[in-house]
């Protein structure tokens, strides 16, 4: 039904239109407008016409109302050329400001659908669309990004570049940042240094490039900008001397064993052996003098193991560990980890180890076992000269379950904290006391007092993390003649080749850390066009958004 439209309302339609009729549907509002001037200008010659030779009418969509579809319906009028000789004798009025020659949108319904495909995508954002009643497919999206120029790229002085991977192994581009603004200027489609001196010397006003340590970027640099300072990455710089660490500890794995086991010997160290196997004293309740039951072994073995994990969890709680970080460790649910803590002593077991005849002699027994006899036929034939009258099989029996305890408090020692891979264990020689907790600094401890030489490298290799993160230019000399003596001579004699871009990452605030962060979004954008978009829409999209 025709409905009386407000002033207010008329003024949200795109200007210069008049209103003749709103009517609303079940999921629409439509609205009938014709152009207010009287005459129109020919697209070709230019001559203003007020003839007018017929009306047609245009549906386009628009803008949406209260939640419905919104569409223009548009009252065109075509006009007699006012110029004899024009080649072109009848033509249709221009609306710029509405909408395109032959589309079916408004401008401003084009550019809300525009900005959504650029946040969303396409079929995403052909979704959203929906649901904000402006339906349109994923494929009209795409077109309407790649409908309007890439912004021009604007002028910077000091830019990161970095590579980003198209497909990892394969593919790769580069990214360019405006590190002033934190903004991205321009996708390029691959990582030559040809392509990186073609873009710098169509922009000679750049002074600073801050980049990786990769040899193309370089060579671009020098070729495109010679004038141009180069700023090697500190992160990067870091990254490379873990990667020469982690080389020169290929060698020393025995050390790193060693270091790990001394890193906690506190938890490792075993007490008494009597002490471990305190609970199940004897193997079963044994009147009729009958050997033990495998169940009943088996039982015994797992009773004395878990003693011997509690006691690891107690000392790993007084070296100052978490209850989360014990239960990771161990292998071990939280909750008993707790309990055990709150409880103040062993596990309690439903079921007891019961006597036998065996008890009144475990003290002697238990006596020889530490003096260092473990011959289960010796230890019987002397508690049979005291007394014993029960089997062989008993005392044997007993010896195993000892045998057991022990290699299960040996083993639960070793896998405590485990032995650190080589980028692992190189990290931890790279970073801070802080970053690190007790057990990592007393590992990293026993490491430099095992090896004397490794020792050295790792005083070298602190000694360029502070240089690096304090930018003490003024160290780097001397620590590159220091670091000729060491293993670590060759990523030394790296650093010789690029020393210009090194001195300057020592002294200026440069580095290609927002251009890292921008990459994070080059790949979230990337992601979601899962690959079927091509490098033009992708730089489309992340310049624009941007």
């Amino acid at each position: 039904m025709p409905a009386p439209l407000s002033k207010f309302l008329l003024s949200l339609l795109p200007a210069g239109l008049a209103v003749d009729q709103v009517s609303t549907e079940a999921d629409r509002v439509a609205v009938t407008a014709h152009v207010r001037t009287a005459k129109a200008s020919c697209p070709l010659c230019r001559r203003p016409s007020v003839r007018v030779h017929s009306r047609y009418f245009r549906h386009l969509g628009d803008l949406p109302w209260q939640g419905r579809i919104g569409e223009l319906r548009l009252q065109v009028r075509r006009f007699r050329c006012a110029t004899a000789d024009c080649s072109r004798r009848i033509f249709a009025e221009r609306l710029p400001t509405v909408a395109a020659p032959r589309v079916r949108r408004t401008r401003r319904l084009a550019e809300a659908q525009r900005t959504i495909a650029l946040s969303a995508g396409g079929d995403p954002g052909a979704r959203l669309s929906t649901r904000l009643a402006m339906p349109v497919s994923g494929d009209t999206l795409l077109r309407l990004i790649r409908a309007e120029p890439v912004p021009p790229v604007c002028e910077a002085r000091i830019i990161g570049i970095d590579d980003w991977a198209w497909r990892r192994g394969k593919r790769y581009g580069t990214i360019v940042v405006d590190l002033e603004r934190n903004h991205p200027i321009d996708l390029l489609p691959d990582r030559q240094a040809d392509t990186v001196a073609t873009w710098l010397k169509a922009r000679p006003g750049v002074e600073i490039v801050a980049r990786d340590r990769a040899g193309a970027y370089a060579d671009g640099v020098r070729q495109g900008a010679p004038a141009a300072v180069q700023v090697a990455d500190r992160w990067h710089l870091l990254h490379n001397l873990t990667d020469a660490l982690r080389e020169v500890l290929t060698g020393h794995h025995r050390d790193l064993r060693a270091a790990a086991r001394l890193a906690v010997s506190p938890v490792g160290e075993a007490g008494p052996v009597g002490e471990t196997v305190q609970e199940p004293r004897s193997p079963r309740s044994d009147e009729e003098s009958s050997p033990p039951t495998r169940r009943e072994l088996r039982s015994a073995a797992i009773h004395a193991a878990r003693h011997a994990r509690y006691e690891e969890v107690v000392a790993l709680k007084a070296r100052g560990w978490s209850q989360t970080r014990i239960a990771e460790t161990l292998h071990l649910d939280r909750k008993t980890v707790r309990v055990w803590l709150r409880s103040g002593q062993p596990p309690a077991w439903r079921q007891p180890a019961k006597g036998s005849r065996l008890d009144p002699f475990l003290d002697h027994l238990q006596q020889r076992w530490d003096d260092g006899c473990h011959n289960a036929a010796q230890l019987w034939r002397e508690i049979r000269s005291r007394g014993f009258t029960g089997q062989r099989s008993i005392v044997r029996d007993w010896a195993r379950l000892l045998r057991q305890a022990v290699r299960s408090a040996a083993s639960m020692a070793s896998t405590s904290w485990p032995v650190p891979s080589r980028r692992r264990a190189a990290w931890l020689v790279i970073a801070d006391e802080q970053e690190i907790d007790p057990t990592e600094q007393a590992f990293v401890s026993a490491l430099i007092a095992r090896s004397p030489e490794l020792g050295r490298t790792i005083t070298v290799t602190r000694a360029f993390r502070a240089m690096v993160r304090g930018q003490r230019a003024g160290e780097l000399d001397n620590w590159l003649l220091t670091a000729e003596g060491t293993p670590l001579a060759g990523f030394a004699n790296g650093l010789k080749r690029d020393l210009a871009a090194v001195r300057a990452a020592l002294s200026l605030p440069w580095s290609t850390g927002p251009v890292e962060g921008q990459i994070s979004r080059l790949k979230t954008i990337k992601r979601m066009m899962n690959g079927r978009g091509g490098f033009d829409l992708l730089r489309h999209r992340m310049l624009e958004a941007a």
